[in-house]
């Protein structure tokens, strides 16, 4: 287990303070063709009325998706992405209280949702797919999740994987936070993640897991995402065949579990009341003190 670091993220409305709990992160993808969810909430109105069941179930903040970055996914036009992401962000304009970041890789998605009412930027693709991504955080003052990613969704899953996944994952957040400070976005505005299930194996995933502390020294507030992956579904394969992703829910909170006593600050889940609770009790085990606070 580690102490983690407090962070203060300066939002367009307010401060977000990371560190003295973890905050859990409600996916909302707007999409045709996600891995779990693809389809659900590809209407506003659901998409909408999902957001606001997420807030009342104890997400502290969502992430909102126009586009499938899924293993063997392909480019969606930054069109596309807007009609998807943009009408579900006005409705919920003044009824959603907590903050919405959203899921791009294109500078012109990310302004135009700023612009509707998100507060933070999460590129999967760590500045790699639309640099100016950076600059529209930095013009904008909101902060950027850098996420880890080798090689691309279409193809990322097929290897060749890296030989050391930790020097990998390492390296490649150096290079996109070195890009983030260049385009001026302030050190206190970065957040990383190691991108679990982004051209990792199996195997590496439970790697970056067991290693999270490491990751933890860089130094940055750090965000985790395993939520009813590829990899727990390989491990709780049945005759050949990989669990669903609706039946990955006790794996999910086993890994939740791990990144929180490896020192995430923020976890990204689907199933937000469930992780809500297994993110409580996990925080005791780092916070005694703060485990005595609940009576």
């Amino acid at each position: 287990m580690v102490t983690r670091k407090r962070f203060y993220l300066k939002l367009t409305r307010g401060v977000l303070k990371l560190g003295e709990r973890t905050l859990v992160m409600g996916v909302l993808n707007v999409t045709p063709d996600s891995f779990s969810d693809g389809g659900k909430f590809l209407e506003p109105q659901s998409a909408i009325e999902h957001a606001l069941e997420m807030e009342r179930a104890g997400a502290d903040l969502l992430d909102i998706g126009g586009e499938s970055t899924r293993p063997g996914s392909t480019e969606t036009a930054a069109e596309t992405e807007l009609a998807r992401v943009l009408p579900v962000l006005e409705g919920l304009r003044g009824a959603l209280k907590i903050p919405i970041a959203v899921d791009t890789r294109k500078s012109q998605v990310a302004e135009a949702a700023i612009s509707a009412g998100a507060q933070i930027i999460n590129d999967v693709s760590g500045l790699r797919f639309d640099p100016r991504l950076a600059e529209v955080a930095q013009r904008l003052g909101v902060p950027l999740i850098l996420m880890h990613m080798r090689g691309e969704p279409a193809t990322m899953q097929k290897g060749p994987f890296a030989r050391d996944v930790m020097k990998d994952v390492v390296q490649g957040l150096h290079a996109s936070i070195r890009k983030a400070r260049a385009a001026g976005v302030r050190k206190s505005q970065i957040l990383i993640d190691p991108g679990i299930g982004f051209g990792k194996s199996f195997e590496q995933n439970y790697e970056l897991l067991r290693k999270l502390p490491e990751l933890a020294k860089l130094d940055y507030p750090l965000l985790v995402g395993t939520s009813r992956k590829g990899f727990l579904g390989a491990t709780l394969a049945r005759n050949g065949k990989p669990a669903p992703p609706e039946e990955r829910l006790w794996a999910t909170a086993a890994t939740v579990t791990a990144s929180i006593l490896g020192g995430a600050h923020i976890v990204r889940v689907h199933d937000v009341a469930e992780m809500a609770q297994v993110a409580r009790v996990a925080d005791c085990l780092l916070d005694p003190v703060r485990c005595r606070s609940f009576r």
